[in-house]
């Protein structure tokens, strides 16, 4: 069994990661951190845990938790990431970070979007972690950036036929709607139950964040700089993304083409699936998998394309993409683990 550990294990991404690991035939889960729950047995805290996690929480001391694995999980906020994966780089450990600090390459963007970047050393190095889309460089990685929930759902539709020239680069748009785990374990107002239940809104309206990380990605599949308009909404469940995605045909592009250059480039990837015409993603058919569906349509009065793709934000989305990731870093089948079909109904 190969040593892994979770630099901060206490929120949505992180249980995830214990539920999935759990079940690895070939991944040991030796360490999990939080500074919260400190010293706290992991089952008391998730008892859905018990009975397969006899660990207690550690400090958040990278020096230790590289000793104690051979790839460490970061599933800490934005910002601590950085502060952190120097140290375990540095004492041998191999890296995922669930977080979005090493995701985008440019510096300047990082610090417009979320905060100064205290390890930007490490910005050229960190290999973006869209296995479908760079497999071969994740294989070879001391630290990977797992992508974004929404991100992920939005790339792995438009990405093919932007490099194909199937879809104009300009006027994509893109609104996604996510279950409330997205937006992390602690208390807000805005995510009690009397908010959120019988309620759908749009927010991040005027830019969210995992905006210039879809850019930077659809801009090297396009060859040219790419501007995506793009609205997310909080859907009234615990987890899901369903993202539609509207763009410009190019040279009689159809449906029938749309669905032919995703085959091309996802039919022997193990964890997408391409919808046959007539069918349209649905996030209760990707629920606790690492799945995405794909499907697509066309809108004969405006000749947009309406594009179409679900996932589970807290499994593709997040943590199942971070064991995929895993699993190709430390030379393991790509699957281990991750065999986990939707939960129906």
């Amino acid at each position: 069994m190969i040593p892994v550990a979770i630099l901060g294990g206490s929120g949505y991404t992180g249980v995830e990661l214990m539920r999935l690991i759990a079940g690895h035939p070939e991944l040991e889960l030796t360490a999990v951190s939080s500074r919260q729950y400190q010293g706290q047995g992991v089952a008391s805290l998730f008892g859905a845990l018990e009975g397969t996690m006899d660990l207690a929480f550690c400090a958040p001391d990278p020096q230790a938790l590289a000793r104690a694995a051979r790839l460490v999980f970061l599933a800490v906020p934005h910002q601590t990431a950085m502060a952190s994966a120097p140290d375990l780089l540095a004492a041998g450990a191999k890296v995922v970070d669930l977080s979005a600090d090493f995701r985008l390459r440019d510096r300047t963007i990082y610090e417009k979007w979320y905060a100064p970047h205290t390890a930007p050393q490490l910005l050229a190095e960190a290999v973006y972690g869209l296995c479908e889309h760079y497999r071969a460089q994740i294989k070879t990685a001391r630290l990977v950036a797992n992508p974004g929930c929404y991100v992920t759902s939005v790339l792995m539709a438009l990405i093919p036929l932007l490099k194909k020239g199937l879809i104009s680069a300009e006027g994509l748009i893109a609104d996604s709607a996510s279950g409330v785990s997205g937006a992390g374990r602690k208390a807000k107002e805005a995510l009690l139950h009397g908010e959120v239940a019988e309620n759908f809104k749009a927010y991040a309206v005027a830019g969210h964040r995992h905006t210039p990380e879809m850019e930077q990605e659809l801009s090297l599949a396009a060859g040219q700089e790419v501007r995506l308009t793009f609205t997310p909404h909080l859907l009234p469940m615990d987890r899901g993304i369903l993202s539609t995605i509207y763009a410009a045909p190019l040279g009689g592009c159809g449906e029938d083409q749309v669905r032919a250059a995703w085959q091309e480039a996802y039919g022997a990837e193990p964890f997408v699936r391409v919808l046959a015409k007539g069918a349209l993603p649905a996030t209760k058919e990707v629920r606790g998998s690492n799945r995405v569906q794909l499907g697509a349509a066309m809108d004969p009065r405006s000749g947009l394309l309406k594009l179409f793709s679900a996932l589970d934000n807290l499994t593709k989305g997040a943590s199942g993409q971070a064991v995929q990731n895993a699993n190709l870093m430390l030379g393991l089948e790509e699957t281990a683990g991750l065999g986990e079909l939707a939960l129906t109904p």
